[in-house]
C-alpha cells in the first residue's frame, strides 16, 4: 500500500487494473481494504476487491482481487497529502507481512509502493527507507539499488545520505560488493554478457589527483580487484560522459557514487517508467522510482506507469 496520504494506494490499483497485468500475474494486495476501494471508486478502476479472511486460499478467488489488511491499521480516515505517523506505522507493516509472505512462499515477489520517510521516523523507525529495512527483515548482508529505465540501469554505491557525507562513506570493499551485485542482476535480467561501467566521485574522475584522490585511493583499486575476478567493468569514468556512453549503448549498467549523481539522468530519461529494483535479497523486490507525491495524494490523477513497469519487472525476474 505505501503510504496511504500519497499516491502508492492509487497506483497500486491501477496496477492492479490493468488488462495486461491481470492475464500475466495474479495480484494480492496489501494494506486497507477501505483505502483501496476508495481509491478504485475514484479513479474509475475497474477492479472488485475483497478481504482475504485469515488462513484462506487465495486460489479461486474469481475476478476479485484479494486485499491482506494486517490487524492494526488505523481507523480512522486518512488525510491525503498530511504526514501522518499512524500510517507511516502502518506502511511498513505491509512491507513486513509482505516479506513474510514471499518468504514463506505465499508469493513470487513484492512490490512496494512509495513511503515518506517523515511518517515512518514519526511512527518510531530509524530506517532511511524500503532498501536497509528489507535488509533488515530479510537478514542481506549487502545489498544495492538498481534504477532501471528499459534498457538504462543505474547501481548507486550511497543512497540517501548527505552530499558531505559520501566520500567518507564510500570503501574499496563497498564498491566491489555493488559491482559484483550489478553483474549478477544483469545476469538475471538476460545480459549474457554484460558491460559495468563505474562513474568517478570527483570532475573528470578527479584528473589524476588535481581534483581529489577518491578516484586513486579508494575507485580504481575495488575496479582492480573485480577485474582480477573476472567482471567486465571499466572505471573509474567521468561521471559527465559515462551516462552518455551507457545510453548510447557502450555498457549495460553504470555504478554511481551517489544519489543523485546516478538518479537525475535516470530520471531525466526515463520518469514515468523507472522502477527501484532491490539487489542482494533473498527475493524480488521492486518498486515505482517515485515518492509519495503528497501534492496529488486523492486527486485521482497519478501517472501508475512506473508502477505497472515495476509490476512488470517483478514478474520478469520472479518467472525465472
Amino acid at each position: 500500500m505505501g503510504d496511504a496520504a500519497g499516491i502508492g494506494p492509487e497506483v497500486a490499483v491501477r496496477a492492479a487494473a490493468d488488462p495486461f497485468l491481470r492475464r500475466r500475474c495474479d495480484f494480492l494486495l496489501i494494506g486497507s481494504l477501505n483505502v483501496f476501494r476508495e481509491q478504485a471508486r475514484r479513479t474509475g478502476a475497474a477492479l472488485a476487491l475483497r478481504r482475504l479472511s485469515a488462513g484462506e486460499r487465495r486460489e479461486g478467488s474469481g475476478e476479485e482481487v484479494p486485499v491482506l489488511q494486517p490487524p492494526r491499521l488505523p481507523s480512522g480516515p486518512v488525510r491525503p497529502g498530511r504526514v501522518s505517523a499512524a500510517w507511516g506505522r502502518a506502511a511498513m507493516e505491509c512491507v513486513e507481512r509482505g516479506v513474510k509472505l514471499v518468504l514463506a512462499g505465499g508469493a513470487s515477489a513484492l512490490v512496494t509502493a512509495p513511503i515518506n520517510k517523515e511518517g515512518i521516523h514519526r511512527a518510531g523507525y530509524r530506517f532511511q527507507g524500503h532498501t536497509d529495512f528489507l535488509a533488515h527483515l530479510t537478514g542481506a548482508r549487502s545489498w544495492a539499488m538498481m534504477l532501471v529505465g528499459g534498457r538504462f540501469r543505474v547501481t548507486l554505491c550511497t543512497v540517501h545520505i548527505p552530499l558531505s557525507r559520501v566520500s567518507r562513506s564510500l570503501s574499496r570493499e563497498g564498491i566491489a560488493e555493488k559491482i559484483r551485485l550489478t553483474h549478477q542482476a544483469l545476469l538475471r535480467l538476460g545480459v549474457s554478457r554484460p558491460r559495468i561501467a563505474v562513474a568517478g566521485l570527483n570532475p573528470h574522475a578527479g584528473e589524476a589527483g588535481a581534483f581529489g584522490d577518491e578516484e586513486a585511493r579508494i575507485i580504481t583499486p575495488a575496479v582492480a580487484a573485480c577485474r582480477r575476478a573476472g567482471l567486465p567493468v571499466e572505471g573509474p569514468l567521468p561521471p559527465d560522459t559515462v551516462f552518455y556512453r551507457h545510453r548510447r549503448g557502450d555498457y549495460d549498467a553504470v555504478v554511481a557514487m551517489y544519489h543523485d549523481q546516478g538518479l537525475i539522468p535516470l530520471k531525466t530519461l526515463a520518469f514515468d517508467r523507472g522502477v527501484n529494483l532491490t539487489l542482494g535479497l533473498p527475493l524480488v523486490r521492486t518498486s515505482p522510482d517515485h515518492g509519495t507525491a503528497y501534492e496529488l495524494a486523492g486527486r485521482g490523477r497519478a501517472d501508475p506507469r512506473s508502477m505497472i513497469e515495476a509490476v512488470k519487472l517483478a514478474c520478469r525476474l520472479a518467472s525465472k
